[in-house]
């Protein structure tokens, strides 16, 4: 296993009824003491006219002093929410509970289309009958919706931002437009300026949404292992505990033949009318918080050579960090070699500001 590491450092410079859903979670991890973790949930508001964000926090039970330093939001990717991978429990932990038993005071959200948030009407009816859902910029809007709900509750001007693959566009255009929001960044597995062409003809026709079953995820997500490496990269049954908690959160999976997620086309649209074609939705020129770019060395769908062309980029920020986690694809969060994400994360989160 390798983890390549490169640092650039330069001189530093409404709210909704909460519902309490857990009282008490017994640490599992051999890496911090023990810590009871609350976890809260609520539907926040998001800009577009009738539709609701789910929202779910976790933090220590003992925890009543709140700053920037230790909150954060975490937004997802394009295919899947975040309810199902960043607090999906495997091995007695998940990746919000990690950060949480840290001290943190951790949010997730699942924009509109996805998990537990209202499905946009273009969702209910036939594919082809709509639009695509949720834009890049839409999700930017609703993302921020959830940011300002953290800030009033918790009375804070600024917290820590995350996102995921197609998120890391939504939480680094956020940074990019509210910069003074943020106080550091983590984009992991980061989306930029890709190689790949956009399809022309049928192939371009895009409905409201897609469908992914359960085969496709799966081949999506073994794309790149080398074969003598497959049958360890995902310990015994955490796939189908993932897959299960995921389809689980669309109604009307199971009534497709085979099963099949419904995924809005928004983030489909965007990645080839902007990223396919040389034009980011955001400049990260203009982000001004120390940033994280992290990820697995066999992730396919957002290849090194995004991340490497992105970092320096970053110039404005007053310190950035490029890791790369070996022997893992896009979603080694949930993979054997996860600890290893988590680990170089909270480092990064916690280390203090360079002199």
């Amino acid at each position: 296993m390798l983890t390549a590491h490169v640092t650039s450092r330069s001189t530093p410079l409404a709210i909704l009824a909460i519902s309490l859903l857990i009282g008490a979670t017994p640490i599992t991890s051999a890496h911090a003491a023990p810590v009871k973790l609350m976890t809260e949930e609520a539907m926040v508001a998001s800009p577009q006219p009738g539709i609701r964000i789910y929202v779910r926090n976790k933090h220590p039970a003992y925890k009543t002093i709140y700053d920037a330093a230790h909150t954060l939001v975490f937004v997802h990717g394009a295919t899947y929410p975040a309810s199902t991978s960043f607090d999906l429990e495997l091995n007695g932990m998940s990746w919000m509970d990690y950060i949480a038993r840290r001290g943190y005071d951790v949010y997730l959200l699942d924009l509109p289309g996805y998990g537990h948030s209202t499905r946009p009407a273009a969702m209910n009816g036939p594919a082809d009958a709509g639009k695509p859902v949720e834009t890049t910029a839409q999700a930017v809007a609703d993302y921020g919706a959830v940011v300002d709900w953290v800030l009033a509750r918790r009375h804070l001007s600024q917290l820590d931002a995350m996102g995921w693959s197609w998120g890391t566009t939504i939480a680094g255009g956020y940074a990019a437009e509210h910069p003074e929001k943020i106080n550091r960044l983590v984009l992991y597995a980061p989306v930029w300026l890709s190689h790949e062409k956009p399809p022309t003809g049928d192939e371009a026709r895009l409905g409201a949404y897609r469908h992914v079953t359960i085969e496709q995820a799966k081949e999506r997500w073994y794309k790149g292992v080398p074969e003598d490496k497959r049958a360890e990269l995902i310990p015994p049954g955490w796939f189908d505990t993932w897959q299960k908690a995921t389809w689980a959160t669309d109604p009307k999976a199971a009534s497709s033949n085979p099963p099949a997620l419904r995924a809005p086309n928004g983030v489909t649209q965007d990645i080839r009318a902007y990223y396919m074609l040389g034009k980011p939705t955001y400049d990260p020129g203009k982000i001004t918080a120390p940033t994280l770019l992290i990820q697995g060395e066999w992730d396919q769908d957002t290849p090194p050579y995004m991340s490497q062309a992105l970092f320096p980029l970053l110039t404005a920020a007053p310190w950035k960090q490029y890791d790369m986690i070996g022997e893992g694809t896009h979603t080694v969060l949930m993979e054997k070699n996860r600890l290893q994400l988590f680990d170089a994360v909270q480092n990064f989160l916690d280390e203090p500001s360079p002199r």
